[in-house]
């Protein structure tokens, strides 16, 4: 919000010489201040250049709201544009290595059969089609260079798997894995794992002393500064005064000065914090510091003010076992490693064919577990187990174990008692969708394996130095 505030604080003549100095400095770096190599490209296929203007002429021509994009930089949006853009010129550059073309003549001929430019009488009508080109705000060159672009697409992707014909026998699978009822027995295993109250101080004890380094803690070593117009200029205002302040301390710290300099030149009130450690109780701004602590010094914006911190040093240190949180950590991690290692031991089981009818029952009697059952209808009855649990069930062949979950992640154990399958009818409704599913299997494998030739092909490298400049911009 103060970015915002910031931008708006300057005279209309102002912005205009902050669009011609500073964006230049945001995408592309200034002197040795941002050295970072090629600073004008963000990415690189092979040899091809990808540059930062190249990006910011796509980011603009994808019609993204500007404020959608500094909404989403922490979701990381600017890199699915760059992912798309990199795809878009490999595309462009296979189509080229594989001299693929499309000729004037045929893309005349797309264009005059497009329903959308067609009369009454369907025949090409000039008129409609400068109406779309209009209604569209683009040129005719433009729409057809984009045109171009699409069929070449299309025809890079018929040259990688168009002609494709599978035999029946994939149709019939592919419906028998999706329509087939399946009849199967389950046990929640739930009761089977040791429960966190069974746990012992003994057991916590033996673990952490097993596992001290890996279970030390980080603990900072923390000073901070809260910066609002009031501490900094005595006023209520976030004004020019102010933000030319805020760029004062910037530059100070660029020129490695320490934060008790920086709170002793502006007359801040410095806050130090000592063996600090995150939890339920911190508050924001101290979390927030926390979690960026592998900046030693950054001042940043935090809604309505603004935060300068340096971390003096981080301590590794174990937590006593009186600490309860600590110990409450230790206790959910055996339970975890408990059930997992419950979990792998079926597992293992299952995979060298050891597990059988027996083994089921008794793991049922052992612990007091009730032998459920349900008949599922089809791939999509997700009702009791995950969708990605039913498709590996239907998988499976008859008097399968297996492990599944469903959407609490519980786990259980499952036995499949009975697949009422049928063969596909060739004269069906339903044959042509299942052999196109079987096509569509067979065109995914293929893509798949075309897609691992091209990463082998093309190397793609991202500046992410110069992306980070980028996202600056639109903060």
């Amino acid at each position: 919000m103060l970015n915002s505030i910031r931008k708006f604080s300057k005279t209309f003549f102002a912005k205009i010489i902050l669009i011609i100095m500073i964006i230049p400095f945001i995408l592309w770096g200034m002197g040795g201040v941002f050295n970072t190599g090629n600073t004008n490209n963000i990415a690189k296929i092979n040899n091809k250049n990808i540059s930062t203007q190249d990006f910011m002429d796509f980011v603009n021509n994808s019609y993204i709201d500007s404020q959608a994009i500094r909404d989403n930089l922490d979701n990381n949006v600017l890199e699915e544009l760059l992912s798309n853009l990199v795809s878009k010129k490999l595309l462009e550059m296979e189509i080229k290595d594989l001299n693929l073309i499309i000729s004037e003549n045929s893309l005349a001929k797309n264009i005059k059969k497009n329903p959308e430019f067609q009369d009454e009488n369907n025949k090409f009508s000039r008129t409609k089609y400068e109406k779309f080109l209009l209604t569209q705000n683009t040129s005719a060159a433009e729409f057809e260079m984009r045109l171009k672009n699409n069929e070449l697409q299309k025809k890079l992707f018929y040259y990688v798997g168009g002609g494709i014909e599978i035999p029946f026998f994939i149709t019939n699978k592919i419906f028998n894995e999706e329509v087939s009822k399946i009849d199967l027995e389950y046990i929640n295993l739930d009761k089977a794992y040791l429960k966190k109250n069974n746990i012992t101080d003994d057991d916590v004890k033996k673990f952490i002393n097993e596992n001290t380094e890996k279970l030390k803690e980080e603990y900072i070593d923390f000073s901070y500064i809260k910066i609002t117009p009031q501490n900094l200029i005595g006023s209520s205002e976030y004004n020019k005064v102010f933000f030319n302040k805020i760029d004062e301390i910037e530059n100070e710290i660029l020129n490695g000065k320490e934060i008790k300099y920086i709170a002793n030149n502006y007359n801040l009130k410095l806050i130090n914090k000592k063996n600090y450690i995150k939890n339920s109780k911190s508050n924001n701004i101290e979390k927030k510091i926390y979690e960026q602590k592998e900046e030693k010094i950054q001042l940043f914006d935090d809604g309505n003010f603004y935060v300068l911190y340096q971390i003096n040093k981080v301590n590794k240190i174990l937590p006593q076992n009186t600490n309860e949180e600590f110990k409450s950590k230790i206790v959910k991690i055996l339970h975890e490693k408990n059930k997992y290692e419950y979990n792998k031991k079926i597992i293992n089981q299952i995979n060298e064919n050891k597990f059988t009818q027996k083994n089921f029952e008794d793991l049922s009697v052992k612990n007091s577990i009730k032998i459920e059952n349900i008949t599922l209808n089809s791939i999509e009855d997700n009702d009791k187990f995950t969708e990605n649990s039913v498709k590996l069930i239907y998988s499976l062949p008859e008097k399968s174990f297996a492990l599944v979950n469903n959407e609490s992640d519980n786990i259980y154990l499952i036995n499949i008692i009975k697949i009422n399958s049928k063969n596909i009818l060739k004269n069906s409704n339903e044959f042509k969708n299942f052999k196109n599913k079987g096509k569509m299997n067979l065109r995914n494998q293929i893509y798949s394996s075309y897609d691992d030739s091209l990463n082998k092909k093309y190397k793609v490298k991202i500046n992410q130095k110069t992306l980070e400049r980028v996202k600056n911009y639109f903060k």
